[in-house]
């Protein structure tokens, strides 16, 4: 999506989920300090999930950013930070956390629980083409194909070939056709208008997939993604007893 696009996306949809119902105060400890950490979409950093991160924390949550800067980076590398943001939120929080990401960042979140669901509370994966990354509107992956390049001519911190064709590629495509343990609840939101991804790759058969019909960028301001949120957040909140683990278990899957 265009900024002059992402911008109008703002401008019309903030002023309308701060006067909807769902933005009103709720019960402070609703979220009973369950932490979540949010994973940005693809060329997005933590700012973007800024609204959601007020939204959970007037709600008794402890949200945390991913800190990975802009969500450009090797799959590979990421999943390895994410992982690490994990286990520093859940050794704060005392528990299990729950990862919610859009987009790119849902399913950098689904790899992560597939590598530490001992971890994980539960997975929200917002327009997150699950079932084929690189099936996105081909001006995406023009995009994702133009920064390879520029790591080929040695600017770091960016996705490679490898990302689309090596090692990185073949360990994420099995991370994602992978059941999520039965443990980890997992929530898929997608949007038949969506024109970034295509509804169908969001289905994830480990999920509950639930219809936001929202635009791809405004999906995180749709009143109908938080109405959504709400019951699923408080009840795995509120049912979660279940301390979080040490942060190295002896065996891990490899992702």
């Amino acid at each position: 999506m265009a900024s002059d696009q992402v911008l109008l996306v703002l401008l019309l949809g903030v002023p309308a989920l701060l006067r909807h119902p769902v933005w009103r105060p709720a019960r402070a400890n609703q979220g009973a300090g369950q932490g979540v950490l949010l994973i940005p979409g693809f060329g997005f950093g933590d700012r973007s999930l800024a609204l959601l991160s007020m939204w959970l924390r007037a709600r008794g949550y402890r949200p945390t950013g991913a800190r990975i800067g802009l969500n450009v980076g090797c799959t590979s590398t990421l999943v390895t930070r994410l992982e690490r943001r994990l286990e520093e939120h859940a050794k704060a929080t005392g528990r299990r956390v729950i990862l919610l990401g859009q987009s790119r960042g849902g399913w950098l979140g689904r790899l992560v629980a597939i590598r530490r669901p001992d971890l994980v509370r539960a997975l929200v994966m917002l327009a997150s083409p699950v079932l084929d990354p690189l099936g996105v509107n081909p001006k995406s992956i023009r995009f994702a194909r133009l920064l390879a390049r520029l790591s080929e001519l040695g600017l770091p911190g960016l996705l490679d070939e490898d990302c689309f064709t090596g090692e990185c590629y073949r360990a994420s495509s099995t991370g994602l056709a992978a059941p999520v343990p039965a443990s980890v609840p997992v929530l898929a939101v997608y949007s038949r208008q969506d024109r970034v991804v295509p509804w169908q790759l969001c289905l994830d058969r480990s999920a509950e997939c639930v219809e936001v019909p929202s635009s791809h960028t405004g999906m995180g301001l749709d009143p109908r993604l938080y109405a959504a949120l709400e019951p699923r957040l408080t009840a795995w909140a509120a049912a979660d007893a279940v301390p979080a683990r040490p942060a190295h278990p002896t065996v891990r899957p490899h992702v």
